[in-house]
């Protein structure tokens, strides 16, 4: 039996490098393994705990979706599918709501962070976890590929599933498992080296996007915070350009003994210009086949590929869903 592995990734905009250099590039080389198969959707159910204007949203559907396929995913190698094409994470994730207590969701970190920024806060986003836990769980996901901020998320898909199985049977529902993928960059901020590079970051300058023209990484990159020391040395102490280094590391597979001799006798001007023609170079097929894709001769084949990964992806939900209802007491 193959390995099974889930990744969603909701709808908000364009993805930034710190989305391709530490996921989306380890996904197309996951692909490869013929040990591993792979699930990737669009979370757009979760995307409307905020408001959404309905056409912006619609766009930005079609939008990560190309993305994911000019990165590299293969829709003939890995079901990609639309989370509302599926109608059973949403009828899972209401089963999963009568084992989870108030307690636990209001302790997640994501959201306390995000309802101080709401004068009326939404049950959605008190309730996304449980949403996110059906999504893992109606798939019986071996491995969910997540950094630090979202292993809270994968923790308490556990804990939920963990109370299913004790109060029904003990073999409903799998425990998912974190993928650590070794030597994934993390890539943080241009402006904020200590937290992580994020597309919904509303300085735009912190982060690069896969669609950015070349002029806007140059821009973006020779704007990025970094120290007075005017040293290329990769030092926990010089976040900044530490940061830099991951990213032209990366893209080059340059090692940082390698780039800090490369730029022993250069400033961080010759630097940052290196970096950024790297990041454009790497972005540049992406956005040659994002731009192909993106055009009227190609909405067929987008369609294709939705409603052959929903069809596929139904298949495998509705026989998960089926056993839940069957376990809780339902009658078929």
């Amino acid at each position: 039996m193959k390995k099974q592995i889930l990744s969603g990734i909701q709808p908000s905009g364009i993805l930034t490098l710190g989305n391709y250099l530490g996921a989306l590039r380890n996904f197309v080389k996951i692909q490869e393994d013929d040990n591993y198969e792979c699930k990737f959707f669009i979370a757009d159910l979760h995307s409307i705990t905020v408001p959404q204007e309905p056409e912006q949203l619609r766009k930005n559907i079609k939008s990560i979706l190309i993305q994911y396929l000019a990165c590299g995913l293969d829709p003939e190698k890995n079901t990609i599918f639309m989370q509302s094409h599926v109608h059973e994470h949403a009828e899972l994730g209401w089963i999963l709501n009568n084992c989870t207590y108030m307690g636990e969701l209001s302790r997640m970190t994501q959201y306390k962070d995000k309802s101080k920024k709401q004068d009326n806060i939404r049950v959605g986003l008190f309730d996304y976890p449980v949403l996110m836990a059906a999504d893992i769980l109606l798939y019986d996901a071996d491995y969910v590929p997540v950094g630090e901020d979202q292993r809270q998320h994968l923790e308490i898909a556990r804990d939920i599933a963990k109370r299913f199985n004790s109060i029904y049977k003990d073999d409903v529902f799998k425990l998912p498992k974190p993928l650590i993928t070794e030597n994934t960059a993390r890539i943080m901020s241009l402006q904020e080296p200590t937290k992580k590079m994020s597309k919904s970051d509303d300085n735009k300058d912190a982060s690069i996007f896969l669609l950015d023209s070349r002029d806007e990484i140059m821009r973006k990159v020779k704007r990025a915070v970094t120290d007075s020391e005017n040293c290329v040395k990769y030092s926990d102490d010089k976040p900044g350009i530490k940061n830099l280094m991951n990213i032209y590391s990366a893209v080059t597979d340059k090692s940082y003994t390698e780039i800090e001799e490369e730029f022993k006798d250069s400033g961080y001007g010759q630097f940052k210009t290196a970096v950024a023609t790297a990041v454009a170079d790497t972005l540049e097929p992406i956005q040659e086949k994002y731009n192909k894709l993106n055009s009227p001769e190609y909405e067929d084949y987008l369609k294709s590929i939705c409603e052959k990964g929903a069809k596929h992806a139904h298949e495998i939900a509705k026989n998960k869903l089926k056993e839940v209802y069957d376990t809780v007491g339902f009658i078929a």
